[in-house]
């Protein structure tokens, strides 16, 4: 666990910010106990955030306030919050060039299929956006309980890379974990 005094802030990229990004941030802040910060940002924000999204986390009990799709430019100048940690969870995030961090953050690759793309029925859909809900719980509550404070950096490494290899993962299996 955390040191008691000390908040990690954390940054979920995507492409659009209006789905799986957005749940890293908004479930990050709910069961962080502030030990945790989250934020989330897109390489090509949408400019706002799925209704699915709202819907999903409303109904979970998770609050939206402030939540809103904006560009990872915002977390990329000198009057930035500094982050620790950076997590992209859609693979076209993942390949792309990312501006450079200021603080140099860990950074791993979380993929989750994207909700928002799914078509056809609503409950479709609202089953695509409920898995997306679950594969971010299920690695966010991986991460908050990693020994940060005492895990060196090769293996906290190597543990987000394992945490975005969990159940729901778009990464394909390479062998190495």
């Amino acid at each position: 666990m955390p040191a008691a005094d000390r908040v990690y802030n954390v940054l979920f990229l995507c492409t659009g910010n209006s789905a799986r990004s957005v749940l890293g941030e908004a479930v990050l802040n709910h069961v962080g106990n502030g030990h945790f910060r989250g934020f989330s940002a897109g390489s090509m924000p949408k400019g706002k955030i799925h209704p699915m999204t709202l819907n999903i986390l409303r109904e979970a009990g998770i609050p939206i306030d402030g939540l809103r799709s904006k560009s990872w430019e915002e977390f990329a100048g000198p009057a930035a919050p500094k982050m620790d940690f950076v997590f992209t969870v859609c693979d076209n995030a993942a390949g792309e060039t990312c501006p450079i961090w200021p603080g140099q953050p860990m950074t791993a690759h979380w993929g989750i299929e994207d909700p928002a793309a799914v078509e056809g029925p609503e409950f479709k859909q609202r089953q695509a956006f409920e898995d997306a809900l679950r594969f971010m719980r299920n690695r966010i509550a991986a991460f908050i309980n990693l020994p940060l404070e005492s895990i060196d950096h090769m293996a906290l490494g190597s543990k987000l890379r394992g945490i975005g290899a969990m159940d729901g993962s778009t990464t394909k299996a390479s062998g190495a974990a």
